[in-house]
């Protein structure tokens, strides 16, 4: 697999969950883990169900989406509770999906919430995603590539962190364009 493997990582902005409708969604697209090439931008509703139909969106319209060979997610949720049909943007872009995890889900807990808020099909699409794998220090979901590939693309691009490096600059872009300023860990 090429070093520079241009890939396209995913994270949602800082938000207030009782007063915010919807949070900002950045994409870095990267070469490898090394030269930011772009950013892309779109808003999802906070607890919303459109986040996969925006992000496909952003990503199909986008100039850079012919060179695309990955899409990178820090999880599979943003703005909350909008969870993405992981399967569907895989389907919807044509473009192979790897979800990123720091810790591993605590499923009952996030299955116990939405049963709480009557979201029957947010279940559904966390349990569509597929088995969560552990890579050294991080965890991971391969959707629409081997599990052998996935691991090939995490080591590339984790280039300063434990987390592939378009994640950890989305991470900073969407914290920064909100807050003013980049804070947290992606």
């Amino acid at each position: 697999m090429k070093k520079e493997i241009r890939v396209l990582g995913i994270d949602d902005g800082p938000f207030d969950k009782f007063n915010d409708k919807e949070v900002i969604v950045v994409g870095t697209v990267y070469r490898g883990g090394s030269f930011i090439d772009g950013v892309l931008s779109t808003k999802v509703t906070v607890d919303g169900d459109d986040s996969t139909g925006k992000i496909v969106g952003m990503i199909n319209k986008c100039k850079f989406k012919p060179q695309l060979q990955v899409i990178l997610l820090d999880g599979i949720a943003v703005g909350g509770f909008n969870v993405i049909d992981v399967d569907d943007l895989n389907k919807k872009t044509g473009i192979p999906v790897i979800v990123v995890m720091r810790d591993y889900p605590d499923f009952r807990k996030i299955e116990k919430a939405l049963t709480k808020l009557n979201h029957a099909e947010k279940i559904k699409l966390l349990k569509k995603a597929g088995k969560v794998h552990q890579l050294d220090d991080i965890f991971i979901q391969a959707i629409g590539l081997t599990l052998k590939q996935a691991e090939e693309i995490i080591d590339i691009t984790c280039t300063h962190s434990l987390v592939p490096e378009p994640l950890r600059v989305a991470h900073l872009i969407a914290s920064g364009v909100v807050d003013g300023e980049s804070r947290g860990r992606a």
